[in-house]
């Protein structure tokens, strides 16, 4: 019988078992809370399960232990008397599919958050264990996955149709990312490296015209028109909003850090390393910064919080606020994080270095600029290729270039003085003779 124990000196959980007649102790990388130690349980009932069938192998429940290769070479259990068995292959020695996702899954939960390990739990439990969680992982074939995805592709999806191929590409990573971390461990090729990913569509963004963003803001409800400007303007994503803190304002430089983010879960990391960040505060949003700093709790943390000083909540805010707002307004219904697709186009149209932006909205590079906001530009520079067309004609067809125009701040004040001579000398002398 197996059991549960903690490792004093790392609080880590360890599984103490005993396997062939000797005590066996496998260290997990979970600390000793009990959603863990109920994660490490299932573990135990699935390895005493497979010891009773007698199809335990000790590198499917502990592929990095030292004492897995011992035990894959040892004799000690073969007897003289067992017939000759016929030659070992990749289907008969790979463990079994459902018994490594369950190795993989408590191996992964510790660089996951709550939300994503759920939502990977309930993926693996309805979607994929029930349908291949019986073979062994020399079993799957590149037919049995493209079988699987054309099955998931007929099942409902929101909206009344059936699933988009980004839910189903979704579905079919997580089950490649445990096929190839088994097969690779054990020797096998992975079939799901031959299998491209769907074509998906294209990330749509709604931006808000200039004139928009004006209305939202002007028409908001007063406790949150503070909220909605940061937002608007700022570029901040929803959890890095709803998780600023007051620590995080920099007044005295202007600056927005970004460190935190906040949802229903708690307090968490930022999407990625790279959206750790500092955001300037442009003169609106620093204004209202300022005006919000009166409403400040003495015991909250939080700059945008609840009345009772809880940090903001984002599934309240957008079903109460945001949508009826929309509606009032006659505006088309999108969800709040166009918010930040509006302060990009705004960015990008303002003429900003394209790195700027990326660095201010938290993108490690400019792609998703150029892949997803470039086309909102022109319409909103109102360009739309004009000056290339402008030097073209110059060049072209010989027109006379733009008159010289005069940086009045880099004139001296005797410089100023003159060209106001010239200029009144010039008017007084053409009176008379404007058409």
């Amino acid at each position: 019988m197996a059991s549960i124990r903690t490792r004093k000196d790392t609080g880590l959980l360890i599984v103490d078992f005993r396997y062939r007649n000797e005590r066996c102790r496998e260290q997990t990388l979970l600390p000793d809370v009990p959603a863990n130690r109920e994660r490490v349980q299932k573990l135990v009932s699935r390895m005493e399960n497979a010891m009773l069938n007698g199809s335990f192998r000790y590198a499917d429940f502990f592929p990095n232990s030292p004492r897995a290769a011992e035990v894959a070479t040892t004799t000690a259990d073969v007897t003289t008397l067992a017939p000759v068995a016929p030659p070992a292959t990749e289907a008969t020695v790979s463990p079994i599919f459902r018994e490594f996702a369950a190795v993989w899954f408590v191996e992964s939960v510790p660089r996951w958050r709550k939300r994503h390990e759920e939502a990977i739990q309930a993926t693996l439990d309805n979607l994929i264990l029930p349908r291949l969680g019986a073979k062994r992982l020399g079993e799957i074939s590149r037919a049995d996955l493209l079988a699987f995805r054309a099955e998931i592709s007929k099942r409902a999806g929101h909206g009344g149709g059936t699933l988009s191929n980004k839910r189903i590409n979704k579905i079919m990573s997580i089950l490649a990312s445990v096929l190839n971390e088994g097969c690779d461990r054990h020797g096998i090729t992975s079939p799901s490296r031959m299998i491209k990913p769907l074509k998906q569509k294209r990330t749509e963004v709604f931006p808000f015209t200039f004139d928009e963003v004006n209305l939202i803001i002007d028409k908001v409800r007063t406790d949150y028109r503070n909220y909605l400007t940061l937002r608007m303007l700022s570029g901040l994503r929803t959890g890095e909003a709803d998780g600023l803190q007051w620590d995080d304002i920099d007044f005295e430089r202007g600056l927005i850090r970004i460190e935190r983010t906040h949802s229903r879960d708690g307090d968490g990391e930022t999407k990625t390393e790279g959206s750790r960040r500092f955001v300037p505060m442009v003169h609106a949003v620093r204004a209202a910064l300022t005006d919000h700093l009166p409403t400040r709790c003495k015991d909250c943390p939080w700059v945008f919080h609840s009345r009772r000083g809880s940090p903001m909540d984002s599934v309240n805010f957008t079903n109460r606020v945001w949508y009826p707002l929309l509606r009032h307004l006659g505006l088309k219904k999108r969800p709040p994080y166009q918010m930040r697709h509006t302060a990009a186009t705004l960015m990008l149209a303002s003429g900003e270095n394209p790195e700027w932006v990326a660095h201010t909205l938290g993108h490690s590079t400019t792609e998703m600029l150029f892949r997803v906001y470039s086309r909102y530009v022109p319409n909103l520079t109102r360009n739309d290729g004009g000056a290339y067309a402008g030097l073209l004609k110059r060049k072209l067809e010989g027109e006379a270039p733009p008159a010289p125009t005069i940086d009045l701040a880099s004139l001296s004040i005797e410089q100023k003085t003159t060209l106001i001579a010239l200029l009144t000398q010039s008017l007084t002398s053409n009176k008379g003779n404007t058409p």
